[in-house]
C-alpha cells in the first residue's frame, strides 16, 4: 500500500471527478471512493473532499449575501480545509488559542477571527488580543471584565440562551444568558470602553426545524430594544450554527432556513435590519467527508435476535456524536446488495458504553465478516475533532483530503 501522510503531516490530495457529492455513487467513482480504492488506507480514517466544502461555502454565501460567514473550526480543524476556506474569503469562529494559531498559520487575517467561546482564560483573551483578534463573545460579568482589562476597545457580542427544540445535539444551559442580562452586559461593556456590537444565539447543532431561528432573532430584538433605552445601539446579530448535514433523518433544504431567517428578521427588526454573522460548521464540512472503518468481528447475540457488528471505530476515536444515538450516519458496506438483517453496531474498545446503535434500527448484509469495510457517510463534522489521544491505545483518527475539482 502506498505510504500516506494524514493531518499529522502533509495531507494527501487526489485529483478526482468534479461535481460529485461525497459518499454518493453516480455511476462513476466519486473522488473519495476513488482515493479509498486506489490507496486502500489503514482504517479507520476520514477522507474529505475539499471541492464539496467550497461548493457548500459558495452556496451559503449566495443564500446569505450580506452575512459574515465564520466557519466553526471545531467542526473539523484539518489544516488544508481551513486553508481552502481562507482562500474562499471565509471568516472563522474560534474557541481556543490553538484554533487561532491554526487559522493564522493558514493565512487568515486576525480581523477575520471571532473568539466565540464564552468560557476562556484571561491569559487566552490577552494572547488573542496580542495576535490581532478584536471580536469576542461573552455571557458573564467575569468574562466581560477580563476582555475589558486585557483586550481594551474590542468588539463584544453577548450570547443569549434560547429554545433549541428540534436540534439533534442541543447545548443545554451551559451557554448564554437571558435577554435582560445580555442588555445589562452590553451596557456594561460600553461603560468599560468596549464596543457592544451585538447579540448571538445558537439554536442547537443539526437543527431540523428552520422555524427555530425565530426564537433567537426575537430574543436579539428584545436585547436591542433594552439597550437602546440606555443609549447603547448594538448593530449585529450572530445567528450561530445549526444548519444540518445529511444523516438518516431528512433535513430541510437550505432555502427553508433562509426563508425562516428572513421572515423572523422582518418581524423582529422591520426596516432596521441588523448586520448578520453566521457560524456554520456541520453544514460546510459534514457531507464532504466519508469515514472508512473495518469490521473487527460479527457475532450472534445471546438472545438470538440481532447480530453484533464491531467496527474499528467507536465513540472514543471519532464517533462521539453517537452518544444517545443523536447522530445516525448513513452506512455503506463492501457487501451491499447481499441479503441484510438487523444488527447492533459497536466500537472496538473494552468500554461498555462504546456501543453506537442499539435502539436505532439498522440492517447490514448477513454476509458481513471481519475485514470487510463499512463507510459512514456525511462524517466530515465532529469526528476527527472528537477523536481521543489514545483511549485503550487506539490512535486518533487520521484525515486525508482529496479535491474533486482537480483533474488528473
Amino acid at each position: 500500500m502506498t505510504d500516506l501522510s494524514a493531518t499529522t503531516g502533509v495531507t494527501d490530495r487526489l485529483s478526482g471527478t468534479a461535481q460529485q457529492e461525497p459518499g454518493r455513487d453516480n455511476g462513476n467513482p466519486d473522488p473519495i471512493r476513488r482515493f479509498l480504492d486506489q490507496y486502500n488506507p489503514e482504517t479507520p480514517c476520514l477522507v474529505m473532499d475539499l471541492a464539496h466544502v467550497r461548493k457548500r461555502y459558495r452556496q451559503l454565501r449566495t443564500a446569505l449575501p450580506d452575512a459574515r460567514i465564520c466557519y466553526a473550526v471545531k467542526a473539523n480543524p484539518t489544516p488544508e480545509l481551513v486553508g481552502e476556506l481562507v482562500s474562499e474569503g471565509a471568516s472563522f469562529d474560534v474557541a481556543s488559542p490553538g484554533e487561532i494559531e491554526l487559522c493564522l498559520a493558514k493565512g487568515a487575517a486576525p480581523e477575520s477571527l471571532s473568539y466565540g467561546n464564552t468560557i476562556k482564560k484571561r491569559r487566552d483573551v490577552a494572547r488573542a488580543f496580542q495576535q490581532g483578534v478584536r471580536l469576542f463573545a461573552t455571557d458573564s460579568e467575569a468574562d466581560l471584565t477580563n476582555i475589558a482589562e486585557v483586550a481594551p476597545g474590542s468588539q463584544v457580542f453577548c450570547r443569549v440562551l434560547v429554545d433549541n427544540t428540534g436540534s439533534k445535539t442541543p447545548f443545554g444551559r451551559k451557554f448564554g444568558c437571558t435577554p435582560a442580562q445580555a442588555a445589562r452586559l452590553l451596557v456594561r461593556a460600553r461603560d468599560l470602553g468596549l464596543d457592544p456590537c451585538g447579540v448571538s444565539f445558537h439554536i442547537g447543532s443539526q437543527q431540523l426545524d428552520p422555524a427555530a431561528y425565530q426564537h433567537g432573532i426575537a430574543a436579539a430584538a428584545r436585547v436591542f430594544a433594552d439597550c437602546a433605552e440606555q443609549g447603547v445601539r448594538p448593530r449585529m446579530v450572530n445567528l450561530g450554527g445549526g444548519l444540518p448535514a445529511e444523516y438518516t433523518d431528512t433535513a430541510p433544504p437550505l432555502a427553508d432556513y433562509v426563508t425562516a431567517v428572513e421572515r423572523a428578521l422582518e418581524r423582529a427588526f422591520g426596516p432596521q435590519r441588523p448586520e448578520l454573522l453566521v457560524e456554520p460548521g456541520r453544514f460546510l464540512v459534514g457531507d464532504a467527508g466519508v469515514l472508512r472503518s473495518e469490521v473487527v468481528l460479527v457475532t450472534d447475540s445471546c438472545d438470538g435476535q440481532r447480530r453484533w457488528v464491531y467496527l474499528d471505530i467507536g465513540r472514543y476515536n471519532g464517533l462521539a456524536e453517537t452518544e444517545g444515538e443523536a447522530i445516525t450516519y448513513r452506512l455503506r458496506t463492501s457487501r451491499d446488495g447481499d441479503p441484510a438483517g438487523p444488527i447492533v453496531l459497536a466500537g472496538p474498545t473494552c468500554d461498555g458504553d462504546d456501543v453506537l446503535y442499539q435502539r436505532t434500527h439498522y440492517e447490514l448484509p448477513r454476509t458481513l465478516r471481519g475485514g470487510d469495510h463499512v463507510d459512514l457517510l456525511s462524517a466530515g463534522a465532529y469526528t476527527a475533532s472528537y477523536s481521543s489521544v489514545g483511549f485503550n491505545g487506539f490512535t486518533p483518527l487520521p484525515t486525508y483530503c482529496v479535491d474533486g475539482d482537480q483533474r488528473p
